[in-house]
């Protein structure tokens, strides 16, 4: 009897967690709005990109306004957990240790991490620095897959150190600085900062490949509805229209 209660007490939770949701009319998504394009700033201080305008058509299409709350990344998934955002797009890729934590949608891009060097640089690849000098600073943005894989593969094993900022373009600042050897991000990213900065290089070498999703408390009672939603998007060629709009084929 205790635990049949209980289960209906869990059921009754959800619903009600669901019905104030749909009263609001309201999801909130956080993300970090300097990671181009998947989502950044236009020239009217608007947050767009990639993430964005797909998580804009879910929400049109279940009947959802989708706000916009720019927080530092390392901060999305506590934030989703916690219930304070109804969901995270940042551009996130799907890891073991994440998925833990939050429960994904399916994949609906790929990212490539790059390196980023200064334009003189002769090295290829973090190896290389390490062979060279004994040891490899990188720039990353903090909580990433950037963080995580150097950390692991280099910070960890003693191979180097790993500076952690805010952001991606204050990466890049600390690379233009002198502070580190490279940068490791994401590859359209990376793109836009080596065209608004002189001086930089995206080596031909890519670091890793990776799969994006965004995330939900493995509670939320949006998910299953959303994540259909978002399938059918992709089904019907409108996330790939997006992703092109802000990706142009070259």
């Amino acid at each position: 009897m205790k635990k049949i209660i209980a289960l209906l007490i869990a059921a009754m939770f959800v619903l009600t967690g669901f019905a104030a949701l749909a009263e609001n009319g309201t999801l909130t998504m956080c993300t970090n709005a300097a990671f181009p394009p998947y989502e950044f700033y236009d020239e009217d201080g608007n947050a767009t990109g990639i993430d964005v305008e797909i998580a804009k058509a879910i929400g049109a299409k279940l009947g959802y306004d989708v706000e916009i709350v720019d927080i530092e990344f390392a901060q999305c998934i506590p934030g989703v957990q916690s219930g304070k955002y109804d969901f995270a797009a940042a551009g996130m890729t799907v890891t073991e240790e994440r998925q833990q934590m939050v429960q994904f949608t399916d994949t609906y891009a790929t990212g490539i991490q790059v390196i980023i060097a200064p334009e003189d640089a002769a090295f290829e690849s973090l190896d290389d620095i390490v062979d060279a000098n004994g040891s490899v600073k990188v720039g990353v943005q903090m909580g990433t897959t950037g963080d995580l894989y150097t950390t692991w593969d280099y910070e960890d094993e003693g191979k180097g150190t790993v500076d952690r900022y805010a952001n991606g373009a204050a990466a890049v600042q600390a690379l233009l600085a002198g502070k580190v050897d490279c940068v490791v991000i994401d590859n359209e990213p990376a793109k836009n900062f080596v065209a608004q900065n002189e001086g930089l290089k995206i080596l031909d070498t890519a670091y890793t490949v990776e799969d994006y999703a965004m995330a939900f408390a493995k509670d939320s009672a949006i998910y299953d509805d959303f994540n259909a939603a978002l399938n059918e998007l992709i089904a019907d060629g409108t996330v790939q229209a997006i992703i092109d709009k802000f990706i142009p084929a070259e």
